[in-house]
């Protein structure tokens, strides 16, 4: 026995000297700057972003009425939890990855540019949002571990840091290197990184168009200069078609099988289907109708049974659904800021379609999404920055600011660009073939371009006041699936404007921006007091208070 304690002591005291030439303090499960790969470290900010993107985008569309808004006013759908998922994600994921990118895994040993380069575009891009959202945020003391409660800096002086990000992404962009990332966006093509960097910065200078002397000419330059997105350029986030292990795919397509989800908006598919007198040529594609006439019955959608509200009926808006008539071809959604239960209608009302969702393209069959295998199983995209985008940028730049160009060959490019974008999607798809025989190459061409013919017609009879409108309407009809941009285009331009309002007479302020996340204000004894109201104005908004301007 003696001997086997002696055994059992010197075996333990041989483990302990051992251990001692350890440093204890580094964590075998911790990533440390020796052992990550920067590739694996960006490419988790390059999938947290597309994750935090679907987050503030479906914010954004259900305020634009891209989406429904499933609440009865504003202040119900916007507490102070709204942007806590944003929030973390933005800054202890994204962020914080970043700068550990650029300051521990970017070494004069192990130069990595082109990851740096990636980094700082996703590194604005998340400024950029954050400060369209909510104003002065943390910075400059946000990521320093040793400051649980950093104090926040101006909106205006983050947003500055998201422009000189990207100049910075573009002289990194420029470097040679041969550590190449996995590049989930652009497959490393730097050509297209460096558009997308100028486009950025043309989304800047819209963007602070009202606070900013400046805009004017540097839009004007960046145009003049042509190296904005083109054709083939879109910066989009694609997803796969794995149920699990993990669920790769499009997050809108989860209506799939199970049905319910999100409900249309009315008003959307009013201008998508009834608003010209002739179907949007998108319209197919974006939504999937599982009835194909118009619902009977008020247990399933109550608003059959009811008389639209006063204000709907002053101001002409359409209620309950965009054609309220015997001949209805089954658009069935729901009005903004409606919290009525949800009936049994899950495998009845419109759902996703085909585009960005990876859903099923909408060739009458009208059948329920009652599998997850329908469609294009979940094949879809984040549409965050296209190149139909820069048309109508540019056109609002040029109607607004004076920047030299034609205003409505920039809305017609717009157009064209994104209905061709769309269809090229589609038919890629593993449902090309359906499309394709549904509605061949040369019909699709023709409702194009009969489309743009009528918007040109509209734009010559348009007053000077009214064709910036025509522009927003256009851009906004082409945003569904980025209510990113819906909701900073509405709050820069107050267009398009007679947007439908709630039900209720009295939602509340409209968000100008959103109420300080709760895991923000509860836990850092230095965050500003909360908001007063969803009435603040981030810097670059100097437009008019309150619901006159937009609501």
């Amino acid at each position: 026995m003696k001997r086997k304690i002696y055994s059992l002591i010197v075996a333990f005291t041989m483990v302990f000297a051992t251990s001692c030439d350890l440093d204890l303090l580094d964590s075998p499960n911790e990533v440390t700057a020796s052992t990550a790969d920067p590739s694996w470290v960006l490419n988790n900010v390059q999938l947290a972003y597309a994750g935090m993107f679907e987050g503030i985008s479906n914010t954004g569309a259900q305020i634009t009425r891209i989406l429904s808004q499933p609440n009865v006013n504003y202040q119900n759908a916007y507490n102070a939890t709204a942007l806590n998922g944003v929030w973390n994600t933005s800054y202890a994921t994204i962020l914080s990855d970043i700068q550990f990118i650029e300051n521990e895994l970017n070494t004069p040993e192990r130069s990595i540019p082109r990851h740096v380069a990636m980094a700082k575009v996703f590194k604005a891009m998340v400024l950029m949002h954050l400060v369209d959202h909510l104003g002065d945020v943390p910075y400059s003391k946000a990521l320093n571990p040793a400051d649980f409660a950093p104090t926040v800096d101006s909106a205006a002086d983050v947003y500055k840091v998201a422009l000189d990000e990207l100049v910075a992404a573009r002289a990194a962009f420029a470097l040679p290197t041969a550590s190449l990332p996995t590049d989930l966006y652009y497959n490393n093509n730097v050509t297209r990184w460096q558009r997308l960097v100028n486009t950025l910065e043309l989304k800047y200078y819209l963007n602070t168009k009202l606070v900013n002397s400046g805009s004017a000419a540097r839009i004007a330059a960046l145009v003049a200069e042509d190296n904005l997105l083109k054709d083939g350029d879109d910066f989009v986030f694609r997803y796969g078609t794995s149920q699990t292990n993990p669920d790769s795919r499009a997050p809108k397509f989860g209506q799939y099988g199970g049905g319910g989800g999100a409900y249309q908006s009315t008003f959307y598919m009013f201008h998508l289907t009834e608003a010209k007198g002739f179907d949007d040529p998108r319209v197919r594609y974006y939504l999937y109708r599982q009835q194909t006439k118009n619902p009977t019955d008020p247990d399933k959608l109550r608003c059959l049974g009811e008389i639209a509200p006063g204000h709907y009926l002053a101001g002409g808006f359409p209620f309950c659904l965009p054609d309220f008539s015997p001949t209805g071809r089954g658009y069935w959604g729901r009005d903004h800021l409606n919290n009525e239960g949800i009936p049994p209608d899950g495998f009845e009302r419109t759902m996703y379609g085909l585009y960005p969702a990876g859903g099923r393209f909408d060739d009458n069959s009208a059948s329920p999404v009652n599998s997850p295998l329908l469609g294009a199983g979940g094949a879809g995209l984040q549409p965050i920055m296209l190149s139909a985008y820069v048309d109508f940028m540019v056109a609002e730049a040029i109607q607004t600011l004076g920047v030299p160009g034609d205003a409505k060959a920039r809305v017609a490019s717009g157009i064209r660009k994104h209905m061709n974008f769309v269809r090229s999607f589609s038919t890629a798809s593993s449902q090309g073939a359906i499309v394709t025989a549904f509605q061949p190459n040369n019909i699709f061409n023709s409702l194009v371009d009969a489309y743009i013919a009528a918007v040109n017609t509209e734009w010559d009879a348009a007053p000077a006041n009214r064709k910036m409108n025509l522009i927003a309407r256009e851009y906004w009809l082409s945003l569904f699936g980025n209510g990113v941009e819906s909701y900073n285009l509405h709050r820069r331009t107050g267009q398009p404007d007679k947007m439908q309002p709630a039900l209720a007479v009295d939602p509340g302020l409209f968000p100008r921006s959103f109420l300080y996340p709760t895991d923000f204000v509860v836990t850092n004894k230095n965050a500003p007091p909360q908001k007063a109201n969803l009435g603040q104005r981030v810097f670059w908004d100097t437009n008019p208070e309150g619901n006159g301007w937009i609501n």
